[in-house]
């Protein structure tokens, strides 16, 4: 398990971007999990987010969502490090 984890929900838009190989090859300390489900129920179909460390990061569009997810991260990271 990572410094960092990065749930995301199996149904969301950010499921069609593979997150897991974007952010664990960029990012070593952190562990992509998807979920069927992260009980959020509405937020999946409106917007592209995730949980980093248990803190809902959303966007506009995919990419969007990805740049904040990783902006996130450095965070993050920054009170490890």
């Amino acid at each position: 398990m990572g410094l960092v984890v990065v749930e995301i929900c199996d149904g969301n838009l950010i499921a069609r971007v593979n997150l897991e190989e974007i952010l664990e090859e960029e990012y070593p300390e952190v562990a992509v999990i998807e979920n069927s489900c992260l009980s959020f129920c509405g937020l999946c179909a409106v917007r592209p987010y995730a949980l980093v460390n248990g803190k809902r990061i959303f966007g506009q569009t995919p990419e969007e969502a990805v740049e904040k997810i990783k902006k996130a991260i450095e965070d993050e990271l920054a009170l490890f490090f």
